[in-house]
């Protein structure tokens, strides 16, 4: 089975592969979209726990999937993930975009919201009522014609700019290295000196190779005594 269609406790992060992001992404997109058409049908009424019961779960199942995705696009980069990424991006903002146009489901939440029956509704609720309805009008909801269509234009390009500055964070993180002296890891943990000199043996370099990751930039942050090093990091 696709772990990305699991819905246990936690994502199967050892078991995502590139090749079950599109197919995983096509296939929760297709059940958030029924059910977004059952959510504007009349026979589903207007009222919050109707509403939120057909919707919910299949936009939760979709945003977990690719939660999931997007966090491994961003912590363990390969060329297979972020093609997959880069396929699965657009279908991800289509959707998010015609869903927080859609006029049907605006005057949906617009009736739920009318109705008294939601002046009972607790406060946590009101307020998830609330940002749904402000959501909508930030997603162009209240737009007509060609600013509608240019406010999809710019939210995809928007996502496109953003994915390629990630990619190049990604690669620039990916491409630094530091090469420092025994002298330079004042304070810096053993095991973390023993992690670098390693790296540095191994492309046949004198000293301890420092980087930007995480388990080697954290720890030399905090423990490093040599300000001028941490500076040049921090950079």
């Amino acid at each position: 089975m696709n772990p990305l269609l699991d819905t246990g406790a936690l994502p199967r992060y050892g078991e995502i592969r590139p090749e079950h992001v599109v197919p995983a992404v096509e296939q929760l997109i297709g059940e958030a979209d029924a059910a977004l058409e059952r959510a504007v049908d009349a026979r589903t009424p207007a009222e919050y726990e109707a509403l939120s019961a057909t919707l919910d779960v299949a936009a939760e199942r979709l945003a977990r999937a690719w939660g999931a995705v997007n966090h491994l696009n961003a912590v363990a980069d390969t060329p297979e993930l972020r093609a997959a990424y880069t396929a699965a991006l657009p279908k991800v903002i289509d959707f998010h975009t015609r869903r927080g146009a859609d006029e049907r489901l605006y005057a949906k939440y617009k009736a739920v919201d009318a109705n008294p029956q939601s002046a009972a509704l607790s406060a946590p609720r009101r307020k998830a009522l609330a940002n749904e309805l402000r959501d909508f009008r930030l997603s162009g909801a209240e737009l007509t014609g060609s600013a509608k269509q240019r406010y999809a234009q710019i939210q995809d390009r928007q996502a496109e700019l953003g994915q390629k500055f990630s990619e190049h964070v990604l690669d620039a993180t990916d491409g630094y290295a530091y090469y420092a002296s025994e002298a330079e890891l004042d304070g810096v943990p053993a095991d973390v000196k023993q992690v670098a000199r390693a790296a540095a043996a191994a492309q046949g370099r004198d000293g301890y190779k420092l980087t930007l990751q995480m388990p080697c930039y954290l720890p030399l942050l905090q423990y490093a005594t040599n300000r001028a090093l941490r500076e040049r990091l921090a950079r």
